[in-house]
């Protein structure tokens, strides 16, 4: 069974957006993961399909209902329906790695994309919402937040880029950044690829290669490394 998504959204024309291009929309086209965009509004009761409501306690800005977003919820994802439902929120668990590759394993997932204020947090806890961000900053909704999560996802389906080991040597897939990558022509602007890469010497290579990557990380993102082990030494 491929990955199956469901979006609920008050944009769903800008869906599939970025993920019907390339090797991404290739891999949609053929069946290996699959994209369904639902309007919100659809589950409005009244004439004009209102979907939000004033802060409760006050405040600027609107919420949207938890009556309506709850209707949604279940109607795209039914009893029995295995698949995470995911909030997009810029106060949810940072996105990473190993959660999308988490998500790429499974049966897909339900991506709820916020507007206004925010979302009645009833339906978070009567839905159970598992609450994602990615990145310390605020959008004017979750549907550019809810394309970059598939796109971390989806690429890791096996077939979608192709090789299994297209990814192998990413930034994050090992702990580390990525070491630096270059390729012809030989000289540019000056610039030479390192003798090392062009040496056909695998060895020697698969050595720079880490350490580039240790070298970056350090000096980049020193909290992906595990911590230096203290000093037993008593003066």
């Amino acid at each position: 069974m491929s990955f199956s998504a469901s979006i609920i959204t008050l944009f769903p024309e800008l869906f599939p957006g970025p993920l019907g291009a390339s090797v991404l929309g290739r891999g949609l086209a053929d069946g290996l993961w699959s994209l369904n965009a639902v309007q919100l509004r659809s589950f409005a009761t009244d004439r004009h399909h209102t979907v939000d409501d004033t802060p409760s306690g006050g405040g600027a800005g609107m919420v949207l209902k938890p009556d309506i977003l709850a209707r949604a919820i279940d109607t795209v994802s039914p009893q029995g329906d295995y698949r995470p439902r995911i909030l997009m929120s810029p106060r949810g668990t940072p996105l990473t790695q190993q959660r999308a590759r988490q998500l790429a394993l499974g049966p897909g997932a339900v991506i709820v994309c916020g507007r206004f204020e925010g979302i009645d947090q009833r339906v978070i806890d009567a839905r159970g919402l598992e609450e994602i961000s990615i990145g310390d900053y605020v959008l004017a909704g979750g549907e550019v937040a809810a394309m970059v999560l598939l796109e971390a996802v989806v690429r890791l389906i096996p077939g979608v880029l192709g090789g299994a080991d297209s990814h192998a040597d990413e930034s994050f897939e090992n702990g580390q950044l990525e070491y630096p990558q270059y390729t012809r022509p030989q000289s540019f602007e000056g610039l030479d690829i390192p003798p090392v890469l062009t040496s056909g010497d695998h060895g020697k290579i698969a050595k720079w290669r880490a350490e580039q990557s240790l070298a970056l990380t350090q000096a980049r993102r020193p909290d992906l490394l595990p911590p230096k082990p203290q000093s037993t030494i008593k003066r």
